[in-house]
């Protein structure tokens, strides 16, 4: 096989490097008022990586770089869902971000590099693969909310951020040391096959094990390690926001999967981190939900909301089943959706000097604008849960797939937080519908973000009306053996 062969199932990440090059070059000679230029060069950037993954055959399985990456269903649906995210949060972003001087070339390419970070994080059949996909997000993410250097509270948010982010990735590299120290080898097949085997050093298994899933623990912000969520949430410009809480979600699912389910997925360790997973799942859901309740910034509720839903996308991990696999997969597309939607409309509301970050920043939002309330009534329907948004079959999903592996105890736990967490969105809808208004202010948005908006609103109610298409994809991208 020559080169250019080899390279080819990499094509995507290859082609949105080399864009990455020229919008930063572009930029360079680029006055302020011609900022669009390389903001349109980044959105037709990922764009068109999204249609090179789906020129690729899903259906079959390619490897490249001596087995280090890989190129399947799994990491094709994925790259393609992370594209469209990144695409989609970065015209969400364009009228707040010229508001607060983000309008910048530095932005999109940090947004274009974390989606590179994200794609190679899919893709990674090894653990050095991975954890370089990991650093290359994450050092994109640290350096986007630090982007407005004059904000105290910006500021603070990245060195939170940074300094826990760093712990987190120390803690995954440790245990990744251990596993590779238990079995000789980094690729994920080969770990799979030697504990299979039964050549591996099972005490130092375990103990690489426990590192990774605290590791992981971090990266998708599930309790005890939630600590960063809600102050990076609220520190960060909510365009950044935006940014963290949508896209990363589907490259962390990717990293348990490989790491867990493709590497660590034999029986004996399965029970192991299964029961780990159930404590991080019920934690994260319990202190997630009632902690958000009291939140009054909606940019909190919606940190400490991720963390319950986050809870909830492990109750699909820890059912050990391709079935639940693919409800997980399912699960976190719909999040992704529903929370470029939520944070969307925190940006439409926003104007120059003013956030709408609070709950009282959406009083009698119904009188201003019907419409813009009727699309935060479903998405916040679909985040508690409720019929028809697409979040309930999410959830219902998710639920079926514990049920069927005997933990019908932690399938009414689930339900009865999901209950308590159903509060505080229908907070916000009564909020919206039944109060007064205290702002008058006309809402602007450009014509592109409103309609993509509205896209994506509808697109939630669609989905819940009509689930089967998105369910049977993730199902059919999830090809694990048991």
């Amino acid at each position: 096989m020559n080169v250019i062969e080899q390279m080819l199932p990499a094509a995507p990440e290859i082609f949105l490097l080399s864009a990455i090059c020229i919008v930063l070059l572009v930029d360079l000679f680029l006055k302020e008022a011609q900022r669009g230029i390389s903001f349109g060069l980044a959105i037709a950037s990922l764009l068109a990586t999204a249609t090179l993954v789906l020129q690729q055959d899903l259906g079959a399985t390619q490897s490249a770089f001596n087995g280090m990456y890989v190129a399947d269903s799994m990491s094709g649906v994925l790259k393609l869902f992370i594209c469209v995210a990144v695409a989609v949060a970065l015209i969400y972003s364009r009228s707040y971000a010229k508001a607060r001087d983000l309008y910048r070339g530095e932005f999109f390419v940090l947004a274009m590099f974390a989606a590179l970070g994200m794609m190679v994080m899919a893709s990674g059949a090894s653990m050095l693969t991975l954890y370089l996909g990991l650093e290359l997000l994450s050092l994109s993410l640290y350096s986007a909310v630090a982007m407005q250097r004059d904000s105290v509270r910006a500021t603070e948010a990245a060195m939170k951020y940074f300094v826990l982010g760093a712990l987190a990735s120390g803690m995954l590299l440790y245990g990744m040391s251990m596993i590779y120290g238990a079995t000789g080898v980094i690729q994920l097949a080969e770990i799979a096959q030697r504990i299979a085997d039964g050549q591996a050093h099972s005490m130092l298994l375990v103990f690489g094990l426990v590192f990774i899933v605290a590791g992981l623990g971090f990266k998708l912000g599930a309790v005890p390690f939630h600590m960063w969520v809600p102050d990076v949430y609220h520190g960060a410009p909510t365009s950044i926001t935006l940014l963290i809480g949508s896209a990363p979600k589907l490259a962390a699912f990717a990293l348990v999967m490989r790491l867990l389910v493709e590497a660590l997925g034999a029986k004996a360790l399965l029970v192991e981190w299964q029961g780990m997973l159930v404590i991080l799942a019920v934690l994260s859901m319990a202190i997630g939900n009632i902690t958000a309740i009291a939140q009054t910034n909606l940019k909190r509720m919606l940190a400490y909301s991720t963390i319950s839903h986050m809870g909830f996308l492990l109750l699909g991990v820890l059912s050990g089943s391709n079935e639940g696999y693919g409800a997980a997969m399912f699960y976190v597309v719909v999040y992704t959706l529903t929370s470029l939607g939520a944070f969307g409309m925190i940006l439409l509301m926003s104007r120059q000097g003013f956030e709408a970050e609070n709950l009282d920043d959406f009083r009698g939002l119904n009188r201003r604008s019907p419409w813009y309330a009727f699309l935060m009534l479903i998405i916040m329907f679909s985040m508690a849960g409720v019929p028809p948004a697409v979040g309930f079959y999410a959830k219902l999903s998710v639920l079926q797939a514990v049920v069927k592996a005997d933990m019908i105890w932690l399938a009414v736990v689930a339900v009865m937080l999901s209950l308590i967490g159903a509060f505080y969105y229908l907070r916000l809808v009564k909020v919206m519908y039944f109060d007064e208004p205290t702002e008058g202010a006309p809402i602007e948005a450009t014509a592109d973000a409103r309609l993509l908006l509205s896209l994506n609103g509808l697109a939630v109610l669609l989905l819940g009306v009509l689930p089967g298409g998105l369910m049977s994809l993730c199902h059919y991208a999830i090809q694990f053996p048991h």
